[in-house]
């Protein structure tokens, strides 16, 4: 069983970041207990920013968090998990405000516990409870025997008390926009359709959508920490999940168990840096698409695997001309943007994702019939088939991400990229580019996190695949070299995310962490 997750977000043009699917000799960690449990009372917190030291003397002005770190939790069974809501100040600046409600869930360990491990899929939008809840195909069994796994929704996504910035009609209208604009009327359009989930996430959800970013989730993530009982964190964090759980270990160090960051966001990226290196990477993947297709007698595409590629591009721009009518109850029409964003957010996980696409486009280029393709677009975006939204993924990927990292650059600066992209990521980069402005002018400012040092943390396993569409291999490598006690695992494979994704030297590697505190004495290379 694999769990889908939304991977990249609907757009006038395509936007990406990233979300998970279920989706040498060791080195003995210093024996700092990952999740120690002789502590059943909470631990206030000061509120350290990012960058600084969590050890540092606390300023004579610090907030008192003390109300949340004691507060009671009342779990009650939901099924896969036990559940409960805990409260966090809105703003954790001004604990006597505002707060929030988050969503956490728990599954028990099936043997004997030693701690827990919160786990993060990734997005941001990603629900962490529903991933909580998979427990069993997320980490291996001897995991599962040894932690309760626990998913905290982050604010604003999820259960967890949610930000709403646009209707189903509009996030439609976002996603089917063109996003290669051959003329004026066509680059208006976007300008227009960008503004909508800026302007929406103000009018809909002030003031929660000024408060969901990144250090504020973090800092949740401590409540949540102590909330369960455990001294210091352990975390497996995947995609997006790995910026949380770095940012995190920055704010933090001295509370970090045993963390696990797989497919990595690095915080020192701006967002340029991201959707360039993102564009790039799925250039090469939808070649390894092309080439794995033309192994298969029901690929409709022909020739070498360049050729191939270049069938696909020109069947795109054919779609922008001419889009195919959806059939039945579908009201929609497959056109360029559809049509591009069903293809690459079906590049992430190859076993899976590739029969998939092979069986939609032969459907629609060889019977002009589109309904798989919105089928594996659907599945993607969290859209049902009547057309509604089952979940607020979308909404809290550019809440999220827009406080994050905001676009600074100009519509000429845009139009630029789009055009330089076309040389290095002609299949995607164009539209990647166009994908910016949503995140232009956004209407709230957040704590920015741009580096993640952790210094004085507890290692730090850091894993990348060498060929991830998502989150480049490089990515892994510069977090790495970044973080203050770090050790790589490499994949030399294809796809997003590694950990229990058909490499046992990567699963032992993780395991043998998160279990033992064992480190491979170098760094390792997995194939």
């Amino acid at each position: 069983m694999r769990l889908q997750r939304q991977v990249a977000v609907l757009g006038a043009s395509i936007l990406v970041l990233s979300g998970c699917g279920l989706f040498g000799e060791p080195e003995a960690v210093p024996p700092t207990r990952p999740s120690t449990i002789a502590s059943t009372e909470a631990t206030p917190s000061e509120v350290p920013s990012v960058g600084a030291s969590a050890a540092a003397s606390p300023t004579p002005a610090a907030p008192d968090l003390s109300r949340y770190y004691s507060q009671k939790v009342k779990w009650s069974n939901c099924g896969d998990a036990d559940c409960a809501t805990i409260v966090a100040p809105l703003d954790y600046s001004d604990p006597d405000g505002p707060t929030i409600d988050l969503a956490i869930a728990r599954v028990k360990a099936t043997g004997e516990k030693v701690g827990s491990l919160f786990v993060n899929p990734g997005g941001p939008g990603g629900s962490a409870v529903d991933y909580a809840k998979a427990a069993t195909y997320i980490v291996s069994d001897d995991v599962r025997r040894n932690f309760d796994v626990v998913g905290l929704d982050p604010r604003g996504v999820g259960a967890s008390d949610p930000v709403r910035c646009m209707t189903d009609l509009q996030m439609d209208q976002f996603g089917a926009t063109d996003g290669t604009p051959d003329s004026a009327a066509e680059e208006q359009e976007i300008l227009d359709v960008s503004r909508i989930p800026g302007e929406g996430c103000a009018k809909k959800s002030d003031p929660l959508y000024a408060h969901v970013g990144t250090a504020d989730a973090a800092r949740d993530l401590d409540l949540a920490r102590a909330l369960v009982g455990d001294e210091t964190l352990s975390y497996l964090g995947k995609s997006y999940g790995t910026m949380l759980g770095a940012t995190y270990a920055e704010l933090f160090p001295d509370r970090v168990g045993r963390m696990v960051l797989d497919g990595v966001l690095p915080a020192s990226l701006d967002l340029v840096e991201v959707t360039k290196g993102q564009a790039d990477a799925f250039e090469v993947a939808v070649r390894d698409f092309a080439r794995d297709c033309l192994q298969h007698s029901d690929c409709p595409l022909s020739g070498s695997p360049e050729a191939a590629v270049t069938q696909l591009q020109d069947w795109f721009a054919q779609l922008d001309r001419d889009p195919l009518p959806g059939r039945g109850s579908e009201t929609r029409d497959l056109n360029e943007p559809l049509g591009e964003y069903a293809v690459l957010s079906n590049l992430y996980f190859p076993g899976y994702d590739y029969p998939r696409v092979r069986s939609a486009l032969r459907k629609a280029m060889g019977q002009g019939d589109p309904t798989e393709m919105f089928s594996i677009l659907d599945n993607r975006i969290s859209r049902s088939p009547d057309g509604r939204y089952v979940d607020n993924s979308t909404e809290a990927f550019y809440a999220v991400t827009c406080l994050d990292r905001p676009y600074t650059g100009t519509v000429d600066d845009v139009r630029g990229l789009a055009e330089a992209w076309k040389t290095s990521a002609p299949t995607f980069g164009p539209a990647l580019a166009w994908g910016l402005l949503p995140c232009k002018d956004w209407p709230a400012t957040g704590e920015q996190v741009t580096r993640t040092v952790a210094e004085g943390s507890n290692p730090i396993l850091v894993v990348s695949t060498r060929k991830d569409p998502a989150t480049p291999y490089e990515w892994g490598v510069q977090l790495a070299d970044e973080l203050d006690n770090a050790r790589l695992v490499s994949y030399d494979g294809v796809g997003h995310t590694a950990y229990l994704e058909g490499s046992s030297c990567v699963d032992g590697a993780v395991d043998a962490y998160l279990l033992k505190g064992e480190l491979p004495k170098k760094d390792l290379d997995c194939s």
